[in-house]
């Protein structure tokens, strides 16, 4: 039964915040977030003025590519642990710990690099920047997911998202502010200004850092049903003629790579087939959306400082209010309430840009817009990532929830890729329409999944122990 809506019940819900694994949250978020702009977006700036061709900073984006294979190494994060720091930290604080200074030694040998002179070493360096940053993904969403309890975790999303959005606005907007500043040579390209604002972002990965060695390694032990799927194998295996190494070794990698995938079909069945279809369309009206989002500013006039401004700041912030109050709706009302308003809200709010296709250049309607917009984009995502905690079982996290974070892009990036197309066809007006129906579907499966008792999932409540 709903709680009732007193004032005193609300200012409970706050102390949510409070919680010092979810302050610590917000730390991890900002260390999740930082490095992704300055090894695509932030980049690119920095190439194009050191004159390197469209084509070949293009080519470059694939780089990002790591973050949507990274399920391909999961379950070595998962299982395998690391020398001397998983006997001192844990298995997760490990892995977090070893990414993260990887992180900010490879933004090192990005800043002392001058892209003009060498850039297969700035490559090599960005692509270091890159597994390392996915690997802390993997890393830290099984260590959010297993940290704290189910009632938690729109708050674990919501302080993960302002982190990372914080951080994101500090690589892109920030890195450019801290080389205008201490660039001396005017329009004439310096890379001595990129080196300094690159060699900080590496110090800002000392925020991660720290706080890894701070927190505390979440309680979760080989359990009974790791032993109970390696012990299925074991039997399987038996009858086979190899030495002990070689069955050890088949055993390790059932556990590792066939169990977590077997266990998630096994838990929920044919309802299955609805969370994965929910989970690769849930943002799919955003994320088609997101990509025409910047040539629509540009065709309607506004300038870079108003788009900047507007946008890629205020923008962000929204986000991150929209983010805050999602993670206590999901503390009121549910998380699969939440998941429906955010469902219904990312559609609708798309409506508003052929609101604003038809007013031209108008900076207060662009406010309202990316207010309106940013604000339910948070509250989405912070249900959408609290329902995906939800499903991943804590003996296979990391794993797991690599692979829904990977399908849940894999058909919006895909459409997305049209839509340049269709706007070409037929007009901002009709795209944005289009993306708003793209988030019917979502509706009917949030009500679909809604039927399923969220409580018989490989995670309940029971499952996650607070500390």
């Amino acid at each position: 039964m709903m709680k009732p809506n007193t004032a005193s019940d609300w200012i409970k819900t706050l102390k949510i915040y409070a919680h010092p694994r979810v302050l610590g949250m917000l730390m991890l978020g900002f260390s999740a977030g930082l490095p992704l702009l300055l090894i695509l977006g932030t980049l690119s700036f920095w190439l194009r003025e050191a004159g390197i061709d469209r084509a070949t900073i293009g080519h470059l984006s694939w780089i990002g590519l790591a973050y949507s294979f990274k399920w391909l190494w999961s379950p070595l994060v998962d299982r395998m642990p690391l020398p001397v720091l998983t006997h001192l930290l844990g298995r997760r604080r490990a892995w977090l710990l070893l990414s993260q200074i990887v992180i900010a030694s490879a933004l090192v040998g990005m800043a002392m690099t001058d892209p003009v002179l060498n850039l297969s070493h700035m490559v090599f360096f960005a692509l270091a920047v890159a597994f390392a940053s996915a690997t802390q993904d993997i890393a830290l969403d099984a260590y959010r997911i297993e940290a704290v309890a189910l009632e938690l975790q729109g708050a674990m999303a919501a302080t993960y998202q302002a982190g990372y959005r914080v951080a994101m606005i500090l690589a892109s907007a920030g890195v450019l502010w801290i080389a205008s500043a201490v660039d001396v040579s005017g329009a004439t390209y310096d890379y001595e200004p990129w080196r300094f604002a690159y060699l900080v972002m590496a110090g800002c990965m000392s925020i991660g850092i720290v706080t890894t060695l701070i927190i505390r390694e979440p309680n979760t032990p080989f359990n009974v049903l790791q032993s109970e799927n390696e012990h299925y194998a074991r039997q399987v295996i038996a009858n086979w003629h190899l030495n002990d190494r070689l069955k050890n070794s088949l055993v390790w990698l059932y556990g590792a790579l066939v169990a977590p995938f077997r266990d998630f079909i096994m838990q929920h069945g044919k309802q299955a087939l609805v969370i994965l279809a929910l989970i690769a369309l849930y943002r799919i009206s955003d994320v088609v959306m997101g990509v025409m989002s910047n040539p629509f500013y540009v065709d309607m006039g506004y300038t870079k400082d108003e788009v900047a401004t507007v946008s890629k700041v205020y923008g962000v912030l929204m986000t991150v209010l929209g983010a805050a109050v999602g993670g206590l709706l999901i503390a009121r009302i549910g998380i699969m309430r939440t998941l429906f308003i955010g469902a219904v809200l990312s559609a609708a709010t798309n409506l508003l840009f052929v609101w604003l296709a038809g007013r031209g250049h108008d900076v207060s309607g662009l406010v309202f817009t990316i207010s309106a917009d940013n604000l339910s984009a948070g509250i989405a995502s912070s249900a959408f990532i609290a329902y995906l905690s939800g499903l991943t079982n804590t003996a296979y996290s990391a794993t797991q929830y690599a692979l829904f974070s990977s399908v849940m892009l894999l058909l919006p990036k895909f459409v997305a890729g049209f839509s340049g197309q269709f706007v070409d066809a037929y007009g901002y007006e009709n795209f944005f329409i289009a993306t708003a129906l793209l988030g019917l579907p979502v509706l009917f499966l949030v009500g679909l999944a809604g039927q399923a008792r969220f409580e018989g999932s490989a995670v309940s409540l029971q499952t996650f122990k607070d500390k």
